[in-house]
């Protein structure tokens, strides 16, 4: 972020984005006093303990302790990044964002926003063509035999691309685009002319009912378009290309409505196709993704697993859907995903199902999916002859090439039992046979962390003292100056409480000081750091005295200090080996420590 955008741009998106009404627009606020309370939204909980100052413009949870200013809530609640985060709240400020010392990336930004203008005026232009024009017609009738309803059209922002080779070549010189800017777009194809010729454009998208492919925060960068009418040889879906702002093999379609859903059921359902996932989200079945133009990839498995810890494969009942979820088991595996899969029966596909079953039968569908390993298991069971030499010692090779890659002991041990019980042989022969696979153990790859895990161990809490310190200084202006004048902060011994304070004394020194939640900004590096701060400005006890509790807290402090440091030169005195010329160095500091401790610290004066 440093040298990317100007620290008084970001101060001006924070001052204009009120953090009570970001919050509010996501979460129902209720007042308490001068704070306002929710439900936490990073943590199941019964009984509020999700505070937002509106004094401070900073939110804290008392249950899960997460904390930070408007621009970390965004960047939390949304999965964003921070940058993200900051461009999402300029743009609901309407200011726009200034990227300093850095010309290229200030181009990539120019020519990504233009990029984005485009795909969504033109997703607007092929909505209106499937909702009014005669092109449209077709398209229509496709939907309505495929029972799409008209709410599920709107939702999803579904088009039409009229049967034309120049209609969105046209529409952009209407517009006023640029042609090869729009090439780079992926919406239309470049062809040389013969001779040297001015170079001619057609449409890639023609004919065909268009999905809109969304990025996390719900804007068009690409599209998908299903062939409405055309011999066996044409393509049955086209897909943009990959463009500076669209990487099929790390975009979900559905993700930015589904990923609430989501979060709350704890686990992504993940399905082949656009269709599927309109028939369960409408369904009712919401916390459901599909691969976009690819196959699942390790990125898409990184991003749910930013989300959730479990995902369910639901592929087609073919044998092409089938190979497709076990194609995505290393994968799966990589990222630390715990895996799934929900057989729909034949013929049936997610969306068939549903309109014949009902959503309540694909939820409970869903319920039941199986653990991979137990479906692999069936599935290989079904696909040879049990009864056969051959067929046993396939299921055994598949099985042990499968689970051995996880490189889990246990897990391994105990699908050779499963594995012998359903073939009916010895344990410790399947045993022998899976470690004579020849399958190397894949050692797992560090799981990805995700929003709101946990350090496995807690930073030890900082002393009362130095923690009184830390609020009387973030809750009360008026004692910086003295504190800087008089504090030495090497009397601090919590790493975190130190660095917090040495940031508000160099800031009071330079005269630069904003906030406290521009500091949280300043601390983004450290959470320990961040939380210490949210939760020091969080708690309502009104502090009395407070210039007298500061003296008493330093002095407090730096008698802690100097006690360390007699206590030192005391156990070097004893060390019999000590030079007799360092011993009366050493008797003389502490002289000079004890000599220190008699004296007050000055007088609390105003600055």
């Amino acid at each position: 972020m440093a040298g990317l955008i100007p620290p008084a741009t970001l101060e001006q998106i924070r001052a204009a984005s009120d953090i009570v009404d970001v919050i509010g627009a996501s979460l129902p606020l209720k007042r308490a006093g001068a704070n306002f309370l929710a439900l936490c939204p990073f943590h199941k909980e019964k009984t509020p303990s999700f505070h937002v100052n509106p004094q401070r413009q900073i939110f804290h949870c008392f249950g899960c302790h997460k904390g930070g200013d408007v621009f970390t809530f965004v960047k939390e609640y949304e999965n964003i990044t921070f940058l993200e985060a900051v461009r999402r709240l300029a743009e609901r400020a309407r200011i726009p964002l200034e990227f300093a010392e850095n010309p290229a990336a200030s181009q990539t930004q120019f020519l990504k926003e233009t990029l984005l203008k485009i795909h969504e005026q033109l997703c607007q232009r092929w909505q209106a063509v499937l909702a009014n024009a005669a092109a449209g017609q077709i398209a229509r009738d496709y939907l309505a035999k495929r029972g799409v309803s008209a709410e599920a059209v709107k939702l999803f922002r579904l088009g039409c691309a009229p049967d034309a080779w120049d209609d969105t070549v046209n529409w952009a010189k209407s517009r006023g685009f640029d042609l090869a800017t729009v090439e780079q777009a992926g919406l239309i194809i470049r062809k040389d002319a013969e001779g040297g010729g001015p170079p001619r454009y057609y449409d890639r998208f023609r004919g065909r009912l268009m999905f809109p492919i969304c990025d996390e925060q719900g804007r068009v960068i690409g599209f998908s378009g299903r062939i409405l009418a055309g011999d066996e040889k044409t393509a049955k879906y086209v897909n943009s290309p990959e463009t500076p702002i669209f990487t099929k093999g790390r975009v979900m379609f559905g993700l930015d409505k589904s990923k609430r859903a989501i979060l709350d059921a704890g686990f992504a359902i993940i399905c082949e196709g656009q269709l599927d996932l309109i028939a369960c989200f409408m369904a009712g079945v919401q916390n459901i993704v599909a691969p976009q133009g690819t196959a699942l990839t390790a990125d898409h498995c990184r991003i749910l697993k930013r989300y959730v810890p479990e995902v369910v494969l639901c592929f087609d009942s073919d044998t092409a859907g089938q190979k497709a979820a076990l194609r995505a088991l290393d994968d799966l595996l990589a990222s630390g995903l715990a895996i799934r899969v929900a057989t729909v029966p034949a013929p049936h596909d997610p969306d068939s199902f549903i309109k014949e079953e009902g959503g309540a039968a694909f939820r409970e569908l869903i319920q039941r999916a199986a653990g991979f390993f137990d479906y692999l298991l069936n599935r290989l069971l079904t696909t040879n002859d049990p009864a056969s030499d051959r067929g046993r010692a396939a299921v055994v090779r598949d099985m042990a090439a499968a689970v051995l890659k996880t490189g889990d002991a246990v897990l391994i041990d105990t699908y050779a039992q499963k594995t012998a019980q359903r073939l009916g042989v010895g344990v410790e022969a399947v045993r022998a046979q899976f470690r004579k696979a020849g399958q190397p153990v894949r050692e797992p790859r560090p799981e990805v962390e995700f929003a709101d895990a946990q350090p496995t161990e807690e930073a030890p809490p900082p002393s009362p003292a130095e923690a009184w310190l830390l609020k009387l200084l973030l809750l009360d202006d008026a004692l910086v100056p003295w504190t800087a004048a008089n504090l030495d902060p090497d009397w601090l011994q919590h790493p975190q409480v130190r660095r917090i304070i040495e940031r508000r004394l160099a800031a009071e020194r330079a005269g630069d000081w904003q906030s406290v939640a521009a500091l949280l900004d300043e601390l983004e590096d450290d959470l320990a750091a961040q939380r210490l701060v949210t939760e020091s400005v969080s708690e309502n006890r009104e502090l009395k005295n407070r210039p007298e509790q500061l003296v008493q807290t330093a002095q407090r402090l730096r008698d802690q200090f100097l006690d360390r440091q007699l206590r030192e030169a005391s156990r070097q005195i004893a060390d019999p080996a000590l030079p007799d010329e360092q011993r009366i160095a050493l008797l003389r500091r502490q002289a000079e420590l004890r000599q220190a401790k008699q004296l007050p610290l000055p007088p609390f004066a105003p600055g």
